[in-house]
C-alpha cells in the first residue's frame, strides 16, 4: 500500500520536531525541502497528498500538477502566494493558520505607532552619538484624541484597537465586511474609506493582500490625505505602492511611515526607503514570539493531521470544497 506522502516545500524554522512527531503516529512519509520556484515545487511535490508551504510559489501551474494533493497548508495567515481560484477549481482545500500570532502581530503594531510618533530611534541615535537633548525630536504632537484609522478589522484590527483604548484616541475602521453593530462592542466608529484617509492622523494596514487590497496606498490616496499622517503597515507589503509612499514622504503628504513588511523582500540596502529618518522598517518580524513560533509549526501540522484523519480542518479558506474530496483516512 502506497504510503500518504506529505511534502513540506519550505520553512525558515529551526527545525521540524513538532511535525515529524505528530506525523510518526500515521502510515506517512514527511519529505521537506528548501523550494523558491515553480519547478523546484513540481519537482518536490508531485506525488504529494498534502503540502505545507511557507513562501514558495503555489500557482496554478503547481498545483494542476499535483495530481495527488488535496490539502495545501500555509504557515502564515496570508495566503497570497498560493492561487486560490486554481485551488478551489481543483477541489483541493486550503488552509492557513489565522490565530497563532494575533497578540504579536498587535503588539508590534502598537509598538510601531509609539515610536514613529515619538521618535524613538532618532532620540536613540542621538543619544549615542553623544547629543543629550529633546529637541533632536522636535516637532511632536500630544497623541491624545489624534484619530487612528484601521483599514480591516478582523483578529488583529480588534486587538490593536483593544490595545489602543487607553491613550485616549479616536479610533476609525474601515471594513466593508465586518458587521457595523461590532463597532459599539469596542468603542470605535465604522466609517467609509474615504473618511480614513481624509481624518486619520495614523493609518494601519490590516487587511489581505489580493486583487481588491494591492496597492490599496497608492499615489492616487496618498493625495487625498487630509492630516498627513504617519502609515503603519504589519499585514503585507503589497498593501502599500512604494514608490507612491516615498513620494508621498517627500511631498510631505505623509508625515512618516513604520513598516514590518515590504514589496519585495528582503529589503536591498540601497531601497530608497533605507535613507529617511521618518520611516521605521523592521524585518517581517511582527509575528515572531517564541510561543508563536511553536504555535504556527504546530497548528499547522496539526490541520493536516485532522484531515488525514478523514475530518474536516479548522481554518478552511476555500469553503466552496468543504466534504467534497476527503483524503483516504490512514491507519496510526
Amino acid at each position: 500500500m502506497k504510503r500518504t506522502q506529505i511534502v513540506i516545500t519550505d520553512y525558515n524554522y529551526e527545525n521540524l520536531k513538532q511535525e515529524k512527531k505528530i506525523f510518526s503516529n500515521f502510515n506517512a512519509e514527511l519529505l521537506d525541502f528548501q523550494c523558491r520556484t515553480e519547478e523546484n515545487v513540481i519537482a518536490a511535490a508531485k506525488e504529494a497528498d498534502a503540502v505545507m508551504v511557507q513562501f514558495a510559489p503555489i500557482t496554478r501551474r503547481v498545483l494542476e500538477s499535483l495530481k495527488n494533493c488535496k490539502v495545501v497548508v500555509r504557515y502564515a495567515v496570508g495566503f497570497d502566494n498560493i492561487d486560490l481560484d486554481a485551488a478551489t477549481e481543483l477541489g483541493i482545500r486550503v488552509i492557513n493558520v489565522p490565530d497563532y500570532c494575533t497578540e504579536e502581530v498587535s503588539e508590534h503594531t502598537v509598538m510601531l505607532l509609539l515610536a514613529i510618533a515619538r521618535k524613538l530611534c532618532t532620540l536613540n541615535r542621538t543619544v549615542k552619538a553623544d547629543d543629550w537633548d529633546y529637541k533632536a525630536m522636535k516637532p511632536v504632537q500630544r497623541l491624545k484624541g489624534k484619530t487612528v484609522g484601521l483599514i480591516g478589522f478582523g483578529r488583529i484590527g480588534r486587538m490593536v484597537a483593544k490595545k489602543l483604548s487607553g491613550f485616549q484616541f479616536r479610533i476609525v475602521v474601515y471594513d466593508p465586511y465586518v458587521d457595523q453593530g461590532i463597532a459599539d462592542d469596542y468603542g470605535i466608529e465604522f466609517v467609509d474609506f474615504e473618511t480614513v484617509v481624509a481624518e486619520s492622523d495614523f493609518i494601519s494596514l490590516h487587511v489581505p493582500l489580493n486583487a481588491e487590497t494591492k496597492y490599496m496606498l497608492n499615489a492616487n490616496v496618498f493625495s487625498k490625505m487630509g492630516k498627513c499622517p504617519f502609515v503603519i503597515n504589519t499585514g503585507r507589503g503589497g498593501l502599500i505602492q512604494e514608490e507612491a509612499l516615498i513620494e508621498a514622504l517627500d511631498q510631505e503628504k505623509v508625515q512618516g511611515a513604520a513598516l514590518d513588511v515590504m514589496e519585495t523582500e528582503p529589503i536591498r540596502l540601497s531601497h530608497p526607503l533605507q535613507s529617511y529618518e521618518n520611516v521605521i522598517l523592521t524585518p517581517h518580524a511582527a509575528w515572531y514570539s517564541e510561543e508563536a513560533l511553536v504555535a504556527i509549526q504546530l497548528f499547522a501540522a496539526k490541520e493536516v493531521e485532522r484531515v488525514l484523519q478523514g475530518r474536516e480542518p479548522k481554518n478552511l479558506v476555500n469553503q466552496e470544497v468543504a466534504g467534497n474530496v476527503a483524503l483516504r483516512k490512514i491507519k496510526a
